[in-house]
């Protein structure tokens, strides 16, 4: 370690060639985000043959199980104290499961049962847990100020964005002539997810220092702990609120094919593009996002962004079926104001980190990102297995060459229509009185800073920002 000292907190703003090293990790998650939800399921039903139903519980078994083990992880994380830091090990230790979960599911060899199907579930969602809670909870403790948060999930969002775009390609440019789908799209995507996985957290390592924050000498954490985290108002809101904002896009993803095929009639190849447009845009809509929270303050963003999603939603079932450009439309403004809903709501999960650090002196970032985590798994455990049982009690067959009746077809319509409508909706009036805004925040971030200025045995500070006359030592990258 080395040591520095009299820097402002005015130069805590991470340079940008070292904030996109830092995304990095992004571009594996954000291409799962598209690959396993949407395409992994019906590529298992309709090229393996296995029951819609039963890959649903199958999805919904295995994150109700690992959301027991997120909340341990952020305890662990918090805990942890290595010369290498606090939350890079933690990173560095999820790439390799990652990457052999990834190779199994997406290179299924010989015949596949569900035994099958539920342990490589279980390993990807351990690896993946690793890499996205220590991920944003190093992010937490980069970027300290209320504005500065915004910029450092932004960019984080954005990396994810460009990582679901190339994703999305694979099938397109793997598409036969008509335009429907085989089996090497979804390897291809694999391939792809397991030299990402590596490659970014090798780039956020070498790049970037970390800061461990101080804390009282002598703490340890208890359930009582976990409770009062949960018991919060302003997590409570963020918990409830990224449970919705998770459900309802999460319902979408899991429908998305089966949608827009069967109902809306585009190719495979047609659907993949406009799924492609979805998240492309959102690398317009994270930067335009991450500026109105700026102006507007994060929970007034989320909640707009809410509203008109679920908007736009509701309009693209009555534009004309096999449009393309008017599907392109709506498709784009879904997915710029789709983009918000996860950076939004990790900024203010580190505000709230602040203010309970100001009061118990306790760091319990980890803790409070395990919960946002845990609230996503358990939203997409449910998003997954209720849609995919819903479809089966309507009749609806998701085996290649089945042919669906019109009842099947319209019920599933209305299947995915109204699950994400009514989440995203819930979502956002979570936020309906929320007080924890930039003012706020500021007056934290200024109660923090004195308090640590006088306890010179506490910092453990990032290298790029620190309290004035605060000896500050860095973990230096790999």
């Amino acid at each position: 370690m080395t040591t520095a000292t009299d820097q402002s907190a005015s130069d805590a703003r991470l340079p940008t060639p070292a904030l996109l090293a830092f995304a990095m990790p992004g571009v594996c998650i954000g291409a799962l985000a598209v690959a396993l939800p949407v395409y992994l399921p019906h590529y298992y039903a309709g090229h393996f043959g296995l029951a819609l139903p039963a890959i649903g519980l199958a999805f919904m078994a295995v994150r109700l199980i690992d959301t027991l083990i997120d909340p341990l992880l952020g305890v662990a994380m918090d805990r942890t104290r290595s010369r290498l830091g606090r939350y890079r090990p933690w990173l560095a230790a999820g790439a390799p499961v990652l990457m052999l979960a990834v190779y199994m599911l997406f290179n299924p060899q010989g015949g596949i049962s569900y035994a099958y199907l539920v342990g490589w579930l279980l390993a990807y969602y351990i690896g993946a847990s690793l890499i996205v809670l220590s991920h944003a909870s190093w992010a937490s403790v980069i970027a300290s100020r209320y504005h500065e948060r915004s910029r450092v999930f932004g960019a984080i969002q954005l990396v994810s964005i460009i990582g679901a775009a190339v994703a999305l390609i694979l099938p397109i440019a793997m598409a036969r002539h008509d335009g429907s789908s085989g089996s090497g799209d979804v390897g291809a995507m694999g391939w792809f997810i397991f030299w990402a996985a590596p490659a970014g957290v090798a780039l956020a390592l070498a790049r970037t220092p970390e800061r461990i924050v101080p804390e009282q000498k002598g703490e340890k954490f208890t359930l009582k702990d976990y409770w009062e985290m949960v018991s919060r108002p302003d997590m409570r809101r963020i918990i409830i609120a990224d449970f919705c904002l998770a459900m309802g896009p999460g319902w979408m993803a899991a429908l998305y094919l089966f949608y827009f095929h069967d109902a809306r009639g585009f190719t495979i190849a047609d659907a993949s593009k406009l799924l492609l447009i979805y998240v492309a845009a959102g690398v317009a809509g994270a930067a335009a996002l991450s500026f109105a929270a700026i102006r507007l303050g994060k929970h007034r963003t989320l909640m707009g962004a809410s509203t008109g999603y679920s908007l736009g939603l509701i309009a693209l079932a009555f534009l004309p079926k096999g449009q393309f450009p008017l599907a392109a439309l709506f498709m784009f403004v879904m997915g710029f104001l789709a983009s918000g809903f996860p950076l939004l709501d990790r900024a203010m999960v580190a505000d709230v980190g602040d203010a309970v650090r100001l009061e118990q002196g306790k760091h319990r970032v980890g803790l409070l990102y395990a919960m946002i985590t845990t609230s996503q798994k358990v939203a997409g455990a449910l998003s997954i297995g209720l849609s995919f049982v819903v479809l089966g009690w309507i009749g609806y067959q998701a085996k290649e060459g089945s042919v669906n009746s019109p009842a099947a077809i319209h019920g599933m319509e209305l299947v995915y229509l109204i699950g994400p409508v009514f989440f995203v909706m819930l979502g956002g009036a979570c936020f309906i009185g929320y007080k924890l805004d930039s003012r706020r925040h500021a007056d934290i971030r200024a109660q923090l800073e004195r308090r640590d200025a006088m306890v010179p045995e506490a910092a453990i500070l990032e290298g790029l920002s620190g309290d004035q006359g605060v000896p500050v030592h860095i973990v230096e990258p790999i």
